[in-house]
């Protein structure tokens, strides 16, 4: 199974952590641009439709913060900073062909937890399949705060795959880590875990876990397009690769460095952390991306 895992805050946190010292002694230190290499493998391109499978329960607000998420990617009206201006730096890799349309398809909602509250990658895998089998597609699995993931909160926030063989397709996996580790998968709303204490940032739309899930949905959504069959954009194994959002840990805003998310803006009505608008009015908080024409990870602020 060719699988991106997202290491958000082992990423965040661990690599950061334990190999920085200080931002004028990193700026002594010439590090070389990191480079993510092309694969020569096929990038889902045009039009890409996510089918989302809900597993456990999520309110209908929970469910309408994602979706309008998935609604801005392709959105231009919307003021910048934007969703799509963070998206369009997908529509820089294999020589520019231009950022995918995403389009929000079929929704299958499992509230009665089919397969139980703790899965293995190939329960995902299971209910990934009911969104079918179409070429270009992405099927979307989000589990539940009370739905447990091997793997989950140890070693990855989300994930995403392949599935071999005729009936190929594209699927991915994001975790609400509320009850079971904010301070991994959803920092900066979370203290973490790990490294210095500061004061977390206020979710943008009230939901630590469901903010928290944004970030990792846009890092795995991101790690699909570019990489959807492990033959891609990566550096590094290809069973644990640095990937398009991946490859930037840690980063939100301008001047980051690790336990620091960087400038972002803060909404003066409700005090959230954000930098990007949506569509709806919402607001939400993305992870840097990797710009292949610059060799940099790329903020939106």
């Amino acid at each position: 199974m060719a699988s991106a895992m997202v290491l958000l805050l082992l990423l965040q946190l661990f690599s950061s952590f334990f190999f920085f010292t200080s931002p004028s002694m990193a700026a002594l230190v010439q590090q070389q641009p990191l480079r993510l290499k092309y694969h020569n493998g096929a990038l889902l391109n045009g039009t890409v439709t996510v089918n989302l499978i809900w597993y456990g329960k999520f309110t209908p607000t929970q469910r309408s913060i994602v979706v309008d998420f998935l609604q801005s990617l392709n959105s231009p009206k919307i003021a910048a900073p934007s969703v799509a201006s963070w998206w369009k730096t997908t529509g820089k890799y294999h020589g520019g062909a231009g950022a995918p349309t995403v389009v929000v398809g079929k929704q299958f909602l499992d509230e009665n937890y089919s397969h139980g509250k703790s899965l293995k990658n190939a329960n995902i895998i299971y209910l990934a399949a009911k969104g079918g089998h179409a070429n270009g597609a992405v099927n979307l699995v989000l589990t539940a705060k009370d739905v447990a993931v091997d793997g989950f909160c140890r070693s990855r926030c989300g994930s995403h795959g392949s599935t071999r063989g005729a009936a190929r397709f594209a699927y991915a996996w994001v975790g609400n880590s509320e009850t079971q580790c904010p301070g991994y998968c959803a920092w900066p709303f979370h203290q973490p875990v790990y490294g210095p204490q500061t004061p977390p940032l206020v979710a943008p739309n009230g939901d630590v876990g469901v903010d928290g899930m944004v970030i990792s949905l846009a890092t795995v959504l991101a790690g699909t397009v570019t990489n959807p069959y492990n033959n891609g954009y990566f550096q590094g194994p290809a069973a644990a690769p640095l990937e398009a959002v991946t490859a930037c840990p840690g980063v939100f805003g301008s001047g980051a460095y690790p336990g620091y998310a960087g400038s972002v803006l803060t909404d003066k009505s409700s005090g959230g952390s954000y930098n990007a608008r949506a569509v709806n009015g919402r607001k939400y908080l993305l992870p840097a991306m990797w710009d292949p024409q610059t060799a940099q990870c790329s903020t939106l602020v």
